[in-house]
């Protein structure tokens, strides 16, 4: 079992901090008793309010949509605390937070599910079919937190949309930034919501037409994980 988590303890106070680092399960945890398991023991060891530090680029969306269910139906309060980035899978577990904090450098992205498959045409189809319905149970993550519409939310995952903390805020993915003082608060940057395939097709737009077949922006590293990642 490949633990990507850390529970710490308070020695004075007894409060707990969980520390989620790097990717959600180096492995699938579909047909995996264990690991799902070891997890919950581990919550439930403990009572009270916790803070859950979130610093990943996400990962299985099975094992995201599990620990989703797992802090949303912890009986204390939950404080997530983004300092890093809380991308794909891990945005969705970001949603679990009674409250959500990003530092000011802190970075959240949604998108689209993906998968690998073979197989012939039908193959394909049931893939599509079942990557459409994947998008859909994550939307309802999305739209439990943040409210917005699920037309809103599908185009932010369909763009492949990075939010900073302040744009993370102002659409309801987050609800604070974290080491701003309330009393004497910093003038507020204007925010900004990131969307790759806005910027290449507005790149390709400038170019002057060619005859040759433009060429589709090479995949990044992490859409290349295998099985059903997030």
């Amino acid at each position: 079992m490949n633990k990507f988590w850390n529970w710490v303890r308070d020695s004075e106070d007894g409060s707990r901090t969980l520390y989620l680092n790097g990717t959600i399960a180096e492995e699938s945890w579909f047909d995996d008793d264990v690991t799902p398991a070891a997890f919950k023991t581990e919550l439930l060891a403990g009572e009270g309010d916790i803070t859950v530090w979130i610093n990943s680029p996400g990962g299985d969306c099975v094992a995201a949509s599990q620990i989703y269910s797992m802090l949303m139906d912890y009986k204390g309060a939950v404080t997530v605390k983004i300092d890093g980035i809380a991308a794909s899978a891990a945005s969705v577990i970001a949603m679990a937070g009674t409250s959500v904090l990003m530092a000011p450098t802190a970075l959240m992205m949604v998108h689209n599910p993906l998968t690998v498959a073979i197989g012939d045409t039908e193959e394909m189809q049931k893939a599509i079919a079942m990557l459409d319905e994947v998008k859909e149970s994550i939307i309802n993550a999305y739209e439990i937190k943040t409210g917005l519409s699920r037309a809103k939310l599908s185009h932010l995952m369909d763009a492949e949309t990075w939010l900073s903390a302040h744009k993370a805020v102002e659409l309801g993915f987050a609800d604070d930034l974290l080491f701003v003082e309330k009393e004497e608060p910093l003038p507020e940057p204007e925010s900004y919501a990131f969307s790759r395939r806005a910027v290449t097709n507005r790149l390709l737009n400038k170019l002057p037409h060619t005859k040759t077949e433009q060429k589709q922006p090479a995949e990044p590293l992490y859409q290349r994980l295998n099985l059903l990642k997030f």
